[in-house]
This record gives structure tokens, C-alpha cells and sequence, in this order.
């Protein structure tokens, strides 16, 4: 994937000078403490609402809304995964927009079996096409989820779960722990639950207002080293005054060891190639990289084309190492000391952030192709 941009040139020495940060986000990750912070996006996170709606003999019936509040990551296929650990015995007699990945062991149960008895369970989205008496509102995309900032119609996902053994009032529901959203990406990081003031929903004649007989939030945020401490894309560099390119460092994501990592990376002349992409880990998140120097799922060339005295011009050609995903929506971010005189961009949207107040306006630079987020950062 390539594409340019123009920009006027105060001196070709700022982009010498300047630490040049190409962000490739690919898809989810999160942070914990100290690690859960992302300085482009800082106030970003998935929040994840759990709304009591009614209650049951012996439990109640909840709608879960993960809401996908960052500015440019996206949780693209295979999807989400959400997991928590119940705090008291209680069971998932049955769901609407989602599903269990395991039953469990519900042998105690005669007659009606209940959907799921594990302790913990792991729900995940249902496939679109999905049966229309399995549906309820902003379900059943796969998983997938776009930010808030870029397409706020598809920032959401929703699932209804009928929960029991949990207690029939506000005093003797106990919120589930150690919840844990996955995504392809590094990973999330997600907080405890927290009572909050009850949902309230507007009729569609916005005649009368109902709410939620209880109502609590997690936050989960995105963490770049919780799942890997590797980048997971690096930028080479290059430009037309000099046949040198400056590639990406050796073993910036990783190093070829066949001795105590075997198969961790294909030989795009190995015989056996399409064998190995077709396998049955197509598209898991953990990656399967072309074998290179520097072991990247994603590489960011950043070529200067032109430079004159008014302005400079840069081309960005984008590869994909990984054999396991194609990431048809992406998105780009950039930070260069001349985005605050941006004059022509060429092959694709963008807009500026602003994370906040020491980085200007137009300092970076969000770039879109498509739909969805990509990578994280590399200096």
C-alpha cells in the first residue's frame, strides 16, 4: 500500500531532527498501572456497560454494550472475546447476540440445561446472517467493532445474557471479576467492575424515559506490552538524494532462531508456503511473519521524494509480513514537526488529533484507508 503526502519545508534538517513516530495500530491491545496508557489516544478506552433489565426467579436478565470509545484503534476479525470470573455460583441459562465458547459441566441440571456453567466463561459475537429471533441491537458482526471517531454507527456491540443463582435485588447481585477483553493485537486491560447510576433509555416516540434496575461499567484500556513486549511493526526509511535506505533494525521484532523458536517464520520460497497460511491458525492473533532481518508483522517505509525550498514530499508504502491476517481496514497516525503546514495529501482520507495540549492540532496525523485501526508505536 502506498500513498503521499506534501508538506511545506521549514528546513530539511527538522526531519533529521525530529524523531519521526510512524504508529501502524493494528487492531486491539491494552495497558495495565503504568503500562495502560497510550500517549496518541489518552483518553481512549473500551468501555463495557452491563444493564439489568429484569429480573428472573432466580437471577436476572442483562444487556452487555462494549462501546469502542478510542479515536483510531478498531477490533477488526476475528473479533472479541470477552471473559469474567462469576462471583458467586451462578449460571447462563441462555443468550441472545453472543455465545459461550464452552458449555461446561452442568450435569448438577435435570430438565431444562442451562447454556453455560463455567465458572468463567468466554463470550464472543455472533456471525452476521445470524437468525433474527437470536438478535438484539448491535450484535452479530463477528466481533468486530470501529472507533467511536471514525464510525460511530458500528462503535458498539451488544449481546443479552439471562443469568441465574446470582440473587434477585440490587443487595444480593455481585458483580463479576477479573474481566478480560481479547482482540487481535497485543491485548486489553480491564479494570474492576463499578456500580454506576442506571442506564436510561428514551421510547422511540421520545415520549418516556425507562432505566436499568442496575447498572455497572468496566473500562478496559489498551496496553501495547501486555501480550508482547515486541513491537509490532517497524519504519525503514529512504530518500532520493541518497541510494542508502535505512532498513529496520535487525531483530526489532524478533530474531530468526529455528533452534529455540522453530516455525516462527515462513520462507516465502518454501514449497509449503500455501499449506502453512491455509492451517488452521489462519487469522489467530498470534502472528506468522515472512522471515526477514527484523521479524515485523508490518513494515512503514517513509521515502522522501522531494525537497525544495518551499516544501517536501513523502511517500509511504505500507507492507504486510503476516501471513495469518489481512488487514483490510487500517489506519496510520504519524507525528512530524511540519503536519502544521500540511498542504496536499494524495490516495486517502485523514484527519488531525490532538491527545492533548503539548502536541498542536496538526502535528499528527491520522491517515485512513478503508475502515479500521492498525499497529502501535515504534520510535
Amino acid at each position: 500500500m502506498e500513498f503521499f503526502f506534501t508538506s511545506i519545508a521549514r528546513s530539511i534538517t527538522k526531519l533529521s531532527s525530529y524523531a519521526i513516530l510512524l504508529v501502524l495500530l493494528f487492531s486491539c491491545s491494552i495497558f495495565t498501572s503504568t503500562e495502560a496508557y497510550d500517549s496518541l489516544d489518552p483518553e481512549g478506552n473500551i468501555t463495557i456497560k452491563w444493564d439489568v433489565m429484569s429480573w428472573t426467579p432466580d437471577g436476572y436478565v442483562a444487556v452487555v454494550t462494549m462501546f469502542n470509545f478510542q479515536q483510531y484503534r478498531h477490533i477488526q476479525a476475528p473479533g472479541w472475546s470477552l471473559g469474567w470470573t462469576w462471583a458467586k455460583k451462578e449460571v447462563i441459562w441462555s443468550m441472545m447476540g453472543g455465545q459461550t465458547t464452552e458449555q461446561g459441566d452442568c450435569s448438577r441440571y435435570k430438565g431444562n440445561t442451562p447454556h453455560c456453567c463455567k465458572k468463567d466463561p468466554l463470550v464472543v459475537d455472533l456471525l452476521p446472517g445470524t437468525p433474527y429471533n437470536q438478535q438484539i441491537a448491535n450484535c452479530c458482526k463477528g466481533g468486530v467493532i470501529n472507533s467511536w471517531v471514525q464510525d460511530p454507527a458500528n462503535a458498539a456491540s451488544s449481546f443479552q445474557v439471562s443469568v441465574g443463582g446470582s440473587g434477585t435485588t440490587n443487595k444480593t447481585v455481585k458483580l463479576p471479576k477479573n474481566f478480560t477483553l481479547r482482540a487481535p493485537g497485543p491485548g486489553y486491560t480491564c479494570g474492576p467492575a463499578k456500580i454506576v447510576k442506571p442506564t436510561k433509555f428514551t421510547t422511540a416516540d421520545q415520549r418516556r424515559v425507562t432505566q436499568a434496575l442496575m447498572t455497572w461499567n468496566v473500562t478496559c484500556t489498551y496496553s501495547q506490552f501486555l501480550a508482547q513486549k515486541t513491537p509490532t511493526c517497524c519504519v525503514s526509511l529512504s530518500s532520493f538524494y541518497n541510494d542508502t535506505i535505512v532498513s529496520c533494525p535487525t531483530c526489532t521484532c524478533g530474531c530468526q532462531n529455528n533452534l529455540t523458536h522453530p516455525g516462527s517464520c515462513v520462507d516465502p520460497n518454501n514449497p509449503y508456503l500455501a499449506s502453512v497460511v491455509q492451517s488452521p491458525g489462519k487469522n489467530s492473533y498470534q502472528p506468522l511473519v515472512q522471515c526477514t532481518s527484523h521479524m515485523c508483522p508490518i513494515r512503514v517505509h517513509w521515502h522522501v521524494k522531494l525537497n525544495y525550498k518551499d516544501y517536501w514530499r513523502v511517500k509511504i508504502t505500507i507492507t504486510n509480513f503476516n501471513y495469518r491476517m489481512n488487514y483490510t481496514q487500517w489506519n496510520l497516525v504519524v507525528q512530524h514537526p511540519n503536519f502544521d503546514n500540511l498542504t496536499q495529501i494524495f490516495s486517502f482520507n485523514y484527519k488531525s488529533l490532538t491527545p492533548y495540549a503539548a502536541i498542536s492540532t496538526s502535528s499528527l496525523l491520522k491517515i485512513w484507508f478503508c475502515k479500521v485501526v492498525v499497529c502501535q508505536l515504534f520510535k
